[in-house]
């Protein structure tokens, strides 16, 4: 089996259009794995290979491709850049060990590098930088190493510089072997030749590599104290120096080119080699109690000689069958194994196995710790599951994933597509967990829930084509929530007699708001045993079950604390189902006496715009209810960041389109949840109670 030093697992994670998926394409062909490179925007790209994400020239999931640089074996995760598929991104980087950040050189720090930036630093994953599109109209290296460390709060180890720029950027100059590679006009990333620093950058270059050299030295005193009496370190030694500090996060080694260009991408594959860690060079991941979550104090430490460990990550469905993505972090796997999934605790045989080649497969017969595989048919493994030896069942750090924050409602346009609608939505469910699915019991809907209307534009669309599913599809709808605004004090009582035992339980209870995401929360104060200990469970459990439904329009309610301090009971008509049911009358009664709100979800919105409609933007935020926080202008355009209500956000790229005649983007993750205003509540109310009665 291949040594555990001479693997990486890394994935490429950017900003939509940064160029990921370009720069993994010339990764594939520098390392021999593909002849001919195919380009995202004629949709023949190896990793972008869904018709939707051809047509559309974006990454919608991440693909795997494995390959081979300097007898070094490289898993590249390409992933996606947009922001409604961030669980792709969060999922790939919790199986890596280090990444390439690619940024664009003239659009900079953008808003989802900045999200993909905060799940690495939150993962404490290795990386490397790499600015791309060096020869785009204003392209600006030192720009982008600048908004680096201002607005990632990062530190940049700058490794190449760009010789020229725009239509003339040629090549790059390696600030450590002070080199210069020019490639020629072919356009072949082949084609360089290695040459002396320009004569009009020789002081520029010094200067960097002094920079460079002062930040590696900084990882090993000695070589610090030698450095600081004069002495300068070997090639060999700052290199080291440089891996360290890498991985203990301490700077970012960062490299420029154009991978369109076939320009620079050499340097950030030995940077790989070099500098990102090996699977036995990160932290272990911990074990956790499967009861609980909670770390155990024990680790997977990666070596093939443990027993099995390993981490079903992602799951995917195409024309070869269902296919579970896994990482191994210790033991082996081989062919005809049994396996326990400890999230089930049943066992699974294991099948075939494959490598993966994006959509292209290679049989393997055996894997061991640090490899990334799929295995083919695998019946009830869900992401976040840890599949491990039967004799020493462990449970590998869950994930956890956003909750859904838009919800449309689709029926099939024929009757016979109920139940190919079902079976197709059940395997997309299990693909990707930020996207949910529930039947409204009432009207017999299907409501999709997703994370915006891109993801739900999708999935629809994947419907119609993978599945053959023709859909109707309804407006939009938002996942409002409600809470209370003020303390009341109140007193319920539960009695009733009809021969026989009868039921009695009297509670005496403060209802008041908690604090912001702190979902429910109970607490019970009673002395002298008025309402005995072992009802105070039934009384926490009918409070809670009445929070999936609030009074005003029947929307979750969010953030109460209930805190039980008297009422008495009946020594023989007294019991759990009496005072369950006592809460749930209490929660009616009480809720409305507490000034019941409605909340609406708040987006953290930015929008790119040119200069000239700067004005017209910010004025259609204002009319969205927008909050305008930030505005900073870059060489191509103005970045607004504002707060805005998902209800006013619908449609709105057509209309930003429309204001900046094509040239404005945005992108927007949810942030919070707010109070509505009066005319909104009335109107959503008015909605959930016209929608009761068409139920009646």
């Amino acid at each position: 089996m291949a040594d555990l030093s001479h693997y990486r697992n890394i994935g490429i994670f950017a900003h939509v259009d940064a160029g990921k998926t370009t720069t993994t394409e010339r990764i594939l062909k520098l390392t021999g794995k593909i002849h001919k490179t195919g380009e995202v925007h004629d949709g023949e790209s190896t990793t972008d290979f869904m018709e939707q994400e051809a047509e559309r020239g974006i990454t919608i999931q991440s693909a795997a491709v494995t390959c081979e640089w300097k007898k070094h074996r490289l898993n590249v995760i390409d992933t996606p850049g947009h922001v409604d598929f961030t669980v792709e991104v969060y999922r790939s980087l919790k199986v890596l060990d280090g990444g390439i950040g690619v940024f664009c050189g003239s659009g900079g720090v953008e808003p989802q590098s900045e999200t993909n930036w905060r799940y690495a630093n939150e993962s404490e994953v290795a990386r490397c930088i790499f600015v791309n599109k060096l020869d785009r109209l204003g392209a600006d290296f030192f720009r982008v190493v600048d908004q680096v460390k201002n607005v990632l709060g990062a530190n940049p180890l700058v490794m190449t510089l760009p010789i020229g720029t725009e239509d003339e950027f040629v090549g790059v100059v390696d600030v450590l072997t002070k080199k210069a590679y020019v490639w020629d006009d072919t356009g072949l990333p082949e084609n360089y030749e290695i040459t002396d620093i320009p004569e009009d950058m020789v002081d520029q270059v010094d200067e960097y590599y002094e920079q460079l050299v002062e930040s590696a030295v900084e990882m090993d005193d000695d070589l610090m104290e030698a450095y600081m009496e004069g002495e300068e370190p070997s090639l060999e030694e700052i290199k080291r120096c440089i891996r360290k500090g890498t991985r203990d996060l301490a700077f970012f080694p960062t490299f420029c080119g154009s991978a369109f260009k076939n320009k620079g991408v050499q340097l950030v594959l030995d940077a790989v080699v070099d500098y990102l860690p090996a699977p036995t060079e990160v932290d272990a991941q911990p074990l956790t109690d499967a009861e609980t979550g909670e770390p155990t104090g024990e680790v997977a430490t990666v070596s093939a000689d443990e027993p099995l460990r390993a981490l079903a990550f992602k799951i995917m469905d195409d024309r070869f069958g269902a296919l579970t993505f896994i990482r191994i972090y210790s033991g082996r796997l081989k062919k005809g194994d049994t396996v326990l999934n400890s999230a089930t605790g049943k066992t699974e045989r294991i099948g075939r196995m494959v490598e993966m080649q994006a959509d292209d497969r290679n049989e393997i017969s055996e894997a061991q710790a640090g490899d990334i595989l799929a295995v083919v048919g695998m019946k009830n493994v869900q992401t976040g599951h840890t599949l491990c030896d039967p004799k020493h069942e462990c449970t590998l750090e869950a994930m956890i994933f956003p909750d859904p924050v838009i919800s449309i409602a689709v029926k099939p346009k024929d009757k016979g597509g109920n139940e190919k609608m079902g079976i197709a939505i059940g395997k997309m469910v299990a693909e990707d967990p930020s996207f949910q699915v529930e039947t409204d019991e009432d009207s017999g809907e299907t409501i999709l829930k997703g994370m915006g209307e891109l993801h739900l534009d999708i999935k629809v669309d994947i419907l119609k084509r993978t599945y053959g599913v023709e859909l109707e599809v309804g407006q939009p709808q938002v996942a409002y929530r409600e809470t209370i605004t003020r303390e009341v004090e109140d007193s319920y009582t539960h009695k009733k007699q009809s021969g026989g035992s009868g039921q009695f339980g009297k509670i005496d209870y403060r209802i008041k708001p908690g604090e912001q995401n702190s979902g429910f929360t109970f607490s019970s104060s009673v002395v002298g045993g008025n309402v005995p200990k072992e009802f105070w469970p039934a009384v926490e459990k009918g409070f809670k079950s009445m929070m999936n439904e609030g009074v005003l329009a029947g929307y979750p309610v969010l953030d109460v604390e209930v805190e039980l301090f008297d009422g008495s009971y009946h020594a023989v008509d007294s019991s759990a189902v009496a005072f369950e049911i006592a809460a749930k009358g209490a929660f009616r009664q009480s809720i409305p006496k507490a000034g019941a709100q409605l909340l609406e979800p708040i987006m953290k919105v930015d929008v790119f715009t040119p200069e000239d409609h700067v004005g017209d933007v910010i004025g259609d935020l204002n009319r969205r209810r927008g909050m305008i926080k930030d505005q900073e202008a870059g060489v191509t355009g103005v970045r607004i960041k504002a707060d805005v209500p998902l209800s006013e956000m619908f449609g709105y790229i057509g209309q930003l389109r429309t204001m900046t005649s094509g040239r404005g983007q945005f992108s927007m993750e949810f942030s919070h949840y707010n109070g509505c205003p009066a005319n909104v509540a009335e109107s959503v109310i008015e909605a959930a109670k016209e929608r009761r009665e068409k139920k009646d």
